[in-house]
């Protein structure tokens, strides 16, 4: 069975972790969820920023959601080789305004992350929080990451108001980000509030809004030019689905080709041809992607499991991916499912089967963490 990895997969943080790792005087500022009454709310900064039932945020507490140990267990079960790893509560981190508190609060959770998961097993590859709202910090914060091991970063989707991500202002840290090779990733429904609807239809409006800003932040960077000038930056869009990069592709090409005479800067290719170059995509149940391969190829497209999430694809996720892949070429069903995470990422090789002590071959000791 060719080796599936997962390109979005989510641990989730203790509950308590910044109030216990922030300094003293930031504390009571910093991300916490407080059960109230049937409500589980997460606070940030004395604001209210995501509202759960407590009888579905339940739901996720999937064996190995905070515990690596179960967690390879899990994976284990599921027939996956390898995850890249997303916060679930520090999701929430680019909703503060502060860049003191928001900066103390990605550094928490970038350390957490890495000595909890990263230094257990390098199957485990961590994104790291950067803090967007000053840049010489978010630099300062690529540089520290590297050096810890990480491969890959998560930005907000949706960037602060005073700087959108056409902005050169931004040119400091995707060059950082090239010279480090560290993967630029940015998760959808981050960044700005995910409830854009109330009353009839809101669940499935506001699960629906949470892609725009995806496709809105891949056209920044490639009508900008900000890809063209970093050509080695490679830009994963997670969770959003895949489907809808043919149409921004052509969208994108109409504008250019249409109004070539007004735009600036001048690309080095068809925005489309730089989205198939540097730019790519997460799904998890999206079937319609088989049907734009040829717009797309397959090596922009990567399956992501979501796990611990109850909208991901545990406990059933070789049946999910079955479903999307089942009578499709092979080839192309294992660069989507594994092969093109693999080429993006230095990950452990597998053993023959990944099914076989897999967890024995490659969990190491804290002591002994990638280097």
């Amino acid at each position: 069975m060719p080796v599936v990895n997962s390109a979005d997969s989510h641990v989730l943080e203790p509950k308590m972790l910044w109030q216990e790792r922030m300094p003293a005087r930031l504390r009571e500022r910093a991300i916490r969820p407080v059960r109230e009454g049937d409500l589980e709310i997460v606070y940030a900064d004395g604001i209210a920023i995501r509202r759960n039932r407590v009888d579905s945020t339940g739901k996720v507490r999937a064996p190995g959601f905070a515990k690596p140990a179960e967690r390879l267990q899990d994976l284990e079960q599921e027939q996956i080789w390898a995850e890249l790893l997303f916060p679930s509560l520090g999701l929430w981190i680019p909703m503060c305004t502060d860049p003191e508190l928001a900066a103390a609060m990605s550094r928490v959770y970038n350390d957490w992350l890495f000595e909890t998961f990263m230094t257990v097993s390098p199957r485990f590859i961590g994104t790291a929080v950067i803090p967007t709202l000053e840049i010489e910090t978010a630099v300062e914060e690529i540089g520290r990451v590297k050096d810890l091991g990480y491969q890959a970063v998560n930005l907000p989707c949706t960037p602060p108001a005073h700087r959108p991500y056409n902005s050169r202002e931004y040119d400091p840290i995707w060059g950082a980000l090239e010279e480090a090779r560290l993967r630029l990733c940015f998760h959808v429904g981050t960044g700005a509030d995910p409830i854009v609807a109330r009353g009839d239809g809101g669940a499935v409006i506001n699960y629906v809004e949470t892609f725009f800003p995806a496709q809105r932040l891949v056209a920044h960077l490639v009508a900008s030019g900000a890809l063209d000038r970093y050509p080695e930056l490679q830009v994963m869009v997670v969770e959003g689905g895949a489907s809808w990069i043919p149409s921004l592709m052509e969208r994108m090409d109409e504008g250019y080709r249409q109004h070539g005479m007004w735009a600036k800067p001048k690309l080095s290719a068809m925005p489309s041809e730089i989205m198939r170059r540097q730019v790519h995509a997460t799904f998890q149940h999206d079937r319609a992607l088989m049907a734009t391969l040829e717009f797309t190829g397959s090596k922009m497209l990567m399956w992501g499991s979501d796990y611990p999430h109850f909208e991901g694809t545990w406990p059933n996720s070789q049946a999910e991916i079955e479903k999307i892949f089942g009578g499709s070429d092979p080839v192309v069903r294992a660069e989507i499912t594994g092969q093109n995470m693999a080429d993006l990422f230095h990950l452990p090789d597998p053993p023959t089967s990944c099914r076989s002590d897999s967890e024995q071959a490659i969990t190491v000791s804290k002591d002994e963490g990638p280097q």
